[in-house]
């Protein structure tokens, strides 16, 4: 073992830091632990009975291409029945080649990043913001410009400001990520109005736009709303999903969608990566979809989903203190929770973990800490009985810290 083996590291290797929610996943391992912490799909939602005979079909009809290497691109059935989808569900004018698989749409914002930031690079993002991005993006020695999301929409006035700002100092954003369905943590939608302007913005200020949709059709109620995607008529947007959340996340598969000069230098990037994403998981994604399975799981899901947001929901407006706020989220897989700003929610999770129960703290959700009063919560993964019960717990260990700051509180006299 070499004696110092610190001074061998990358400056860009000391800079990388733990995800939270990977760590925390370690804790909600623990016996009796209700976990609202890790983003994971209900294993419920997973189609076992359709992945078995996919799996057969592929044993069957190609099972020694399905073992062997794949390319860098992907498998071309798998990008051509994605392609049709995409032009079909979310009016994407995509055909195969504009298509890259990947493995996860993790892989996708890492070599987004690759590919755009160098050191002291800047990029806008909205916030809070999916965690995972957040690590992508820091391990690139990048700068980020948060634009605040109101209580139902990304604030495009705060972000008009901030472009100008930087316009003035000489400072050109690579370019702007955002959630924009049902985004992860806080469970906003980006709405019709500001993906237009954003795309205005966009081509005004000369930067791209990364669309991260892992969540876009799990809709409760309401009406979709068209992708930024759909917009582009200038290949501007690279737009990331997932089957993660409507497969199993353990294929680990993702796809992306953008310009054939960003593709190419994407493929380029994923070639030093990995070569190929998992052949055999996407032969059977492949199946998957040509078997017509894929409407018809996504409907499971979101029914499913739906039930268990509602005892969320119910649950929090019958446990949780009325000082605590939450918005409803008309789609996705979390709820995001502001309390009263006595309450540090880093400080507060270790006693919920005591009663059994985990959230993630809010400030993992922003690039540089911050917001300290806010949580997430995940209602996708645990059973009814689960959330209902993990709420209570949760809730008693909120009010024990309010009751306990509020007597901790310095009484002042009047007058003095």
């Amino acid at each position: 073992m070499v004696v110092n083996i610190e001074r061998l590291f990358s400056h860009r290797a000391k800079m990388l830091k733990a995800s939270q929610i990977r760590e925390l996943l370690k804790i909600t391992q623990l016996p009796d632990m209700i976990s609202f912490a890790g983003g994971l799909p209900s294993p419920l939602a997973f189609p076992i009975d359709i992945i078995h005979n996919c799996i057969d079909n592929v044993f069957k009809d190609g099972i020694y291409n399905a073992l062997q290497y794949g390319t860098t691109e992907g498998l071309p059935q798998l990008r051509g029945v994605l392609a049709e989808r995409m032009r079909k569900k979310q009016n994407i004018n995509c055909q195969l080649h504009d298509i890259l698989i990947t493995s996860g749409a993790q892989q996708a914002l890492f070599l987004s990043a690759l590919c755009f930031l160098d050191p002291g690079d800047t990029y806008l993002s909205s916030v809070p913001t999916y965690l995972g991005a957040v690590q992508a993006f820091s391990a690139f020695e990048s700068n980020c410009e948060s634009i605040p999301m109101t209580e139902d929409d990304i604030d495009i006035d705060c972000l008009r400001r901030n472009l100008n700002r930087l316009h003035r100092t000489g400072i050109n954003p690579k370019f702007l990520y955002t959630v924009s369905n049902f985004q992860n943590p806080s469970g906003e939608t980006v709405s019709l109005k500001n993906r237009k302007e954003l795309l205005d913005l966009a081509s005004e200020y000369d930067f791209l736009i990364i669309e991260d949709d892992p969540y876009g059709e799990l809709i409760f109620e309401g009406e979709s709303i068209p992708t930024i995607k759909s917009f582009d008529k200038k290949g501007r947007v690279i737009y990331i999903s997932t089957f993660s959340k409507i497969l199993a996340p353990g294929f680990r598969l993702g796809w992306t969608i953008a310009s054939k000069d960003i593709l190419d230098r994407l493929i380029l990037s994923k070639q030093a990566a990995d070569l190929c994403t998992n052949i055999f998981g996407q032969y059977v994604a492949y199946e998957y979809i040509k078997g017509g399975y894929l409407d018809k799981q996504v409907e499971k899901i979101k029914k499913l989903y739906k039930t268990k947001r509602d005892i969320m929901i119910e649950s929090l407006k019958k446990y949780f203190p009325k000082e605590a706020k939450w918005i409803i989220p008309e789609g996705g897989m979390f709820i995001w929770i502001t309390l009263p700003k006595k309450i540090n929610t880093n400080q507060l999770l270790q006693k919920a973990i005591a009663k059994k129960v985990a959230y993630v703290a809010g400030d993992a959700f922003y690039h540089d800490g911050g917001n300290y009063n806010s949580m997430r919560l995940n209602f996708s993964y645990s059973d009814n009985n689960q959330i209902a019960e993990g709420i209570k717990r949760l809730g008693n260990v909120i009010k024990e810290e309010l009751k306990r700051s509020y007597n901790d509180e310095p009484f002042l006299q009047e007058g003095v």
